[in-house]
């Protein structure tokens, strides 16, 4: 249930007749007052004899009760109150009962004997009420309404449990400003899927994703075809910067432009300043690297850099200092907006969804402190400036590979925030890793599929080998992992690991030991792209090394006293 209290007003007619009119796209449907602070007072909808200049008489008048000069300039408190799409429909009854318990918390009409506000509750719509209020009390004294939308938000928590009714995170004031209802109106007039507010903030993320420098932000916001506007100070120093889309425009054919802060709480200058801290733009070795980079970048390159970094990424976020782990979570959103803009048509969107929904999860009270991130900022510039990645071959695979990585890392993220009690980012993260999810199986099915018909090709001496190789390395996974359909492309891998010149078993142990696996759908899946990135192999199964050099190496390996007892479980199984 989400209580969204809104700035004043000075006219209460106008309010109603908003509230009980047909709507601004006749979205409103049998308006009709559920509550009041009487509960006698007319209602417009219902009562063919009562009019709207009736209710707001009634409702200003201990505003006009006052001295002209006594009454405040704006008295008139709204808010609306609105369910979960999952909740069941409400009954009247239930919205009354709301309504009289969020203005008591919220200081309009506390009850108890309390002077308190005039108020009504008006119901257009299954989902939610309205209520309006006038901001000056029966003794003519203005409410106790200090903070009231976190009063409201709080008795909402408590409405949801008595209710029964879907739990809404309470928020902690780090969240992006949501579109206004005139925004999304709009959006919706010129056909939009999103709003202008909604699409200058992915944009602009998009932009200042493994960016270095002041420069290369804002040419990125100018090839992505944004309007910009910078503030300058007299001396000439930037100070802050505004942007618009270049067919949003106002009634007086103007561009609305939006400032950073407005768009989201990170994305102000100072804020993307911090990102570049460390001197990284300034360090000509480093510049040095980053040529260096780009020359041999490619987008399969990039992925697997991506994923050896987010690799990295899961251990700092789960051990490391709040602050450093802090700066790797917003990292890594700056991977996923990279990882997006640069997916592939059949990822695209899952890919994007997810770096839309980690975007909340990216902030949160704990101050990050920037440059120990840098692997994964390099990660996300990498990925731009590899381009975008085709669908199949190397490219598809390793991008699969990252997915991998990244969905574990963003568990981790999801770990830490609940943790620290950030109910909406972990909500977030959450919510990003099952788009993750999604992307992965999208990414992965084509090269997975190879790998698992080169498994199921293994000669069956080479297929029992790897089985008690995995029963060696793994002894308490290896019965799970060999029931799963994803064995064969892990024998097949393992194959692969040996042919280029791989203890398998040290493989096998490093890829479990460092990283839970409990969140994993296929534990055999997760441990090919383990085993392949660690081995330095091919993502694209179609590269592999030859089979009968594997063979020549596995027979001259030195083995173990327990790969000895293994083999004669082979023979027995012969």
């Amino acid at each position: 249930m989400i209580p969204s209290v809104n700035s004043s007003g000075s006219r209460t007619i106008g309010l109603l007749a908003y509230l009980y009119g047909p709507g601004k796209h006749e979205e409103h449907t049998d308006p009709h007052l559920v509550a009041s602070f009487d509960g006698m007072s007319p209602d417009p909808g219902r009562d063919p004899n009562a009019t709207l200049k009736d209710l707001q008489q009634l409702l200003d008048q201990p505003v006009m009760a006052l001295a002209e000069h006594a009454r405040p300039a704006k008295h008139v408190w709204h808010t609306s109150v609105r369910a979960d799409p999952r909740d069941r429909i409400l009954s009247d009854e239930e919205w009354a009962d709301i309504a009289r318990r969020i203005v008591a918390a919220t200081g309009i009409d506390p009850g108890d004997g309390q002077p308190g506000c005039r108020w009504a509750a008006v119901r257009h719509a299954d989902d939610h009420i309205h209520i309006v209020a006038t901001l000056v009390r029966e003794d003519g004294r203005r409410p106790d309404d200090y903070r009231s939308g976190a009063r409201a938000q709080a008795e909402a928590r408590l409405i949801e449990r008595e209710l029964g009714l879907h739990a809404v995170a309470p928020g902690d004031g780090t969240a992006a400003q949501r579109p206004t209802s005139a925004e999304r109106h709009k959006a919706e007039r010129q056909g939009r899927e999103r709003t202008a507010r909604e699409e200058l903030r992915e944009t602009v993320r998009r932009a200042v994703a493994g960016a270095t420098s002041e420069e290369e932000f804002f040419d990125r916001l100018a090839v992505a075809g944004l309007l910009i506007r910078k503030r300058v100070a007299p001396s000439g120093d930037l100070l802050g910067y505004k942007v618009a889309l270049p067919d949003d425009r106002n009634k007086d054919g103007e561009p609305v432009f939006y400032p950073g802060a407005r768009l989201a709480p990170d994305l102000s200058l100072p804020r993307i300043r911090e990102r570049w801290s460390g001197g990284a733009q300034k360090d000509p070795a480093r510049r040095q690297e980053d040529a260096v980079r780009t020359w041999r970048g490619s987008p399969a390159a990039a992925r697997r850099r991506t994923a050896s970094a987010a690799w990295q990424a899961v251990l700092v976020v789960e051990h490391g200092e709040d602050a450093v782990a802090a700066a790797h979570i917003a990292a890594a959103g700056e991977v996923l907006d990279a990882l997006a803009k640069t997916s592939a048509a059949h990822t695209r969107r899952e890919l994007r969804d997810a770096a839309t929904a980690f975007e909340r999860a990216s902030r949160s009270h704990v101050r990050a402190v920037r440059g120990h991130d840098r692997a994964l900022r390099q990660a996300a510039r990498d990925l731009v400036h590899g381009g975008p990645a085709l669908g199949r071959g190397e490219d598809g695979a390793s991008t699969a590979m990252a997915i991998d990585m990244l969905f574990f890392l963003i568990t981790a993220a999801v770990h830490w925030h609940a943790r620290k009690g950030h109910a909406q980012q972990a909500a977030a993260a959450r919510q990003a890793a099952e788009h993750l999810r999604s992307a992965y199986q999208e990414a992965a099915a084509q090269p997975l599929g190879v790998l698992y018909q080169r498994g199921r090709r293994l000669n069956r001496a080479l297929l029992q080998r790897q089985t008690v190789l995995l029963r060696e390395a793994l002894p308490g996974l290896a019965e799970q992992i060999l029931a799963e359909p994803g064995w064969y492309a892990l024998a097949a891998t393992i194959t692969d690991a040996e042919a280029a010149g791989n203890d398998p078993v040290a493989l096998l142990s490093e890829a479990v030991g460092r990283r839970e696996l409990d969140t994993a759908d296929s534990v055999s899946d997760v441990l090919v792209w383990r085993l392949r990135r660690l081995a330095d192999l091919p993502a694209d199964a179609s590269r592999v090394p030859n089979q009968g050099k594997a063979k020549r190496r596995a027979a001259s390996r030195p083995v173990s006293p327990g790969r000895h007892r293994g083999q004669e479980a082979v023979s027995n199984i012969r």
